[in-house]
């Protein structure tokens, strides 16, 4: 590693061991990503002048002033997003018709090389511009999305397919445009492992919650007897039903509920027509984990309560400072036995935590 990025890494491990330490975790286990090439999403400006147009980010000056800034490669992109730019950044600006009005360009790339390209403009897009874009991704061999207000041309599918291999087993993804998958896919690798690490071998169940498109769901399920996952976000339900079914697992269950509706379900508070047209009977399951992946805003307050009753829970966190909130929750019932931190963005403040939690 140079010294640069690990003396950011330096940085991340110090902050996070010293802000939790009064949960007495174990020694944090620390999972670095590769300095470069490690995001396999890149969402760029593409801005305009007389003569010429290009990739482009802002930052902001010293009087808090946005300032373009010309990117011509971007290094911690995929390498495959890196190649790509230039080609495709000529072949616009050699069609008017495909540089007129083009406000951005987002890739979304996989480790085999699969590439969707989404062109986003400021005009209706016309049955002149479908042709040339099919034109231009089978020329490249990628494929395109057109957006513009009220628009989206998906000119062949609008997801790629990653393959993740978690203790040589490859698992495969479908990943939709514009919703959430994990950027650095190496060291979503890790984060699969070490999960897979926390959780027992049972003969009972996994409850999962804010399960997104089946990340975690499809390896933690080869650890328990059965798998009920939640997801809100119909896309992210359909991508996880989409990837249970191409990876040939017949043990999940996906639950089309937020976490706070499965805590009333899971009450009785509350019937949920949702849980009858999947015909899930919760009744049937018996759990002895529960999975978090939570959004940034945490766990809310009546989950937590529910998440005590579990012997083990494994909670995956993207934001530190609710962690460490929700911890003061999950402590009383529960110690901390396994902690690490994901360098999955480089450079930057951001970390991605493992706790394993069991009942004391």
């Amino acid at each position: 590693m140079t010294s640069s990025y690990q003396q950011q890494l330096d940085a991340k491990v110090e902050r996070i061991s010293a802000q939790f330490a009064e949960f007495n975790p174990p020694s944090l286990e620390v999972f670095p990503s590769s300095e470069q090439n490690f995001r396999m999403r890149a969402e760029f400006r593409i801005w305009h002048t007389d003569n010429d147009m290009f990739y482009a980010m802002f930052e902001r000056d010293e009087d808090n002033q946005k300032k373009v800034i010309r990117i011509d490669e971007f290094p911690i992109a995929d390498k495959n997003i890196n190649q790509l730019m230039p080609v495709l950044l000529a072949e616009i600006k050699a069609n008017p018709l495909l540089a007129n009005r083009l406000f951005e360009i987002d890739f979304l790339s996989t480790l085999k090389g699969e590439m969707l390209v989404t062109l986003i403009y400021h005009r209706k897009l016309e049955q002149d511009w479908e042709n040339t874009a099919r034109q231009l991704a089978e020329k490249l061999n990628i494929k395109i999305i057109g957006r513009s207000r009220g628009q989206k041309l998906v000119l062949s599918e609008d997801y790629v397919v990653e393959e993740l291999t978690v203790f040589d087993r490859q698992f495969a993804y479908k990943q939709i445009e514009s919703s959430f998958t994990q950027p650095n896919a190496e060291v979503c690798k890790k984060m699969l492992e070490w999960a897979c690490n926390a959780a027992p071998q049972s003969e009972q169940d996994l409850l999962e919650l804010y399960c997104g498109n089946g990340n975690f769901t499809l390896p933690l399920s080869t650890k328990f007897n059965r798998v009920l996952a939640t997801e809100l976000a119909k896309s992210s339900v359909y991508a996880a039903q989409w990837n249970i079914e191409k990876n040939n697992i017949h043990n999940i269950q996906v639950a089309r509920l937020s976490a706070e509706e499965f805590t009333q379900a899971y009450n009785g508070e509350r019937e949920f027509r949702r849980l009858q047209e999947a015909e899930i009977d919760m009744s049937s399951y018996q759990f002895d984990t529960v999975f978090v992946d939570p959004p940034r805003a945490g766990i809310d307050d009546d989950t937590l309560k529910l998440l005590q009753r579990f012997n083990r829970i494994i909670y995956i966190s993207c934001n530190p400072d609710t962690l460490y909130e929700n911890l003061k929750i999950l402590s009383k019932t529960h110690n901390v036995t396994k902690f690490a931190l994901f360098d999955q963005f480089p450079y930057t403040h951001h970390v991605e935590s493992g706790i394993l939690l069991e009942k004391i």
